[in-house]
């Protein structure tokens, strides 16, 4: 599903390079649930844009489901992140002045989806997330948990195979942490890739496999058995 060979990711800094990433290989299969966890400036948020090709590698290349996308140009990488890819953030990212089905269906428009075939898909993926009742609702009349529900939604409207998930239990409080991330193992359990990024070593130690990353590089890559 994801393939990552030899990938660097450098930055220039005047006269001296940064190495964002520093020759990162890595491999997650389809419907695996992996945390990638590091600190502050180790690398795994440069990681995780290329994954999402929000960015692309300065060198090494990139295979999602057997693309290369590595070397594709933004109008590619685009199209790619609308199909193939949802987004979960840490701060939600929800349009003020929109409802929250609204919100749900803005990426589902950018597909050219029809009005009634956006509604019914957004209705489908909030009703999955148990917050269909609140569609009418606008995101500042909803909890930091349930908009973190929204989120998730949005993610999930357009049915992609890849969740990736950045932080998305920073932003509550620990109650409503471990709800969202009960879900997000739900919905690997119903077959949903998920790469979740993190610092917390609590919400590591929930999930199946943890790569480890520290100045640009893969520390460990450990699989707990107990948790598969």
């Amino acid at each position: 599903m994801i393939t990552l060979t030899d990938v660097y990711k450098i930055y220039s800094d005047g006269d001296s390079e940064i190495h964002a990433l520093d020759g990162i290989s890595l491999h997650v299969g389809k419907g695996e649930f992996v945390a990638i966890v590091g600190s502050s400036g180790s690398g795994k948020s440069t990681c995780m844009n290329i994954i999402g090709c929000l960015d692309v590698p300065t060198s090494g290349t990139y295979q999602l489901d057997g693309t290369d996308v590595s070397t594709m140009h933004e109008k590619e990488l685009a199209h790619i992140r609308n199909q193939r890819l949802g987004f979960v953030f840490q701060q939600y990212n929800l349009i003020p002045k929109l409802n929250i089905v609204e919100n749900v269906e803005l990426p589902l428009l950018y597909r050219g989806i029809s009005s009634s075939e956006r509604r019914k898909m957004a209705m489908e993926a909030l009703d999955r997330v148990g917050i269909a009742d609140r569609a009418k609702k606008l995101p500042a009349q909803l909890s930091g948990g349930q908009q973190q529900r929204v989120s998730i939604a949005r993610a999930l409207a357009g049915r992609p195979p890849v969740i990736l998930a950045d932080e998305p239990t920073g932003a509550l409080d620990s109650r409503t942490g471990r709800e969202v991330l009960d879900f997000m193992k739900k919905l690997n359990v119903d077959g949903t890739t998920v790469v979740l990024i993190t610092h917390d070593n609590s919400i590591a130690a929930e999930i199946p496999r943890v790569i480890r990353i520290y100045d640009g590089k893969i520390t460990s890559d450990e699989r707990r058995e107990d948790l598969l």
